[in-house]
């Protein structure tokens, strides 16, 4: 039924919970992964009223880093693959919405599953943290699986 899946994953202890099961879920049915990570720009983590000066730190530093953690977290997910006989390919984009670079990736890939955590947050918590997940859930043009994870796991 799928045969490419894209797992998203943020490099948290939650994401890390819901790409392992993906990663099962895609050897169970045969399908090969394409594992996500978004990273947003350095504008995006500094806001655009020019505070930027502020910070230590250049975009060429930010975007290196950047860079760093996404194969730190992408990387995770690939040697998970590998142990379960999964085909894997990483992918790192950067968007200023994340919701928005998963759903752009999954149509860029030829996904035709998105499998997401979610924290299952509601109330108070979910209106200020808000939720990625809820917001590829109404963006998203294909199937998309969200796993609830268990914060105790």
């Amino acid at each position: 039924m799928f045969k490419k899946i894209l797992i998203p994953t943020d490099g948290s202890k939650l994401s890390a919970q819901a790409a392992n099961k993906g990663v099962c879920f895609a050897r169970t049915i045969g399908a090969e992964v394409v594992a996500l990570h978004v990273t947003q720009p350095f504008a995006a983590t500094v806001g655009f009223d020019g505070m930027a000066a502020a910070y230590a730190i250049t975009d060429e530093d930010y975007d290196r880093t950047a860079s760093e953690q996404s194969k730190k977290y992408l990387q995770a997910v690939l040697d998970r693959a590998e142990t379960a006989g999964v085909k894997a390919t990483p992918l790192a984009v950067s968007n200023f919405n994340v919701a928005d670079g998963i759903v752009h990736a999954a149509q860029s890939e030829g996904c035709d599953l998105i499998f997401i955590g979610s924290h299952g947050r509601s109330g108070l918590s979910r209106l200020l943290l808000g939720s990625v997940t809820v917001k590829v859930l109404g963006l998203a043009k294909v199937a998309t699986l969200v796993y609830r994870v268990k914060e105790n796991d």
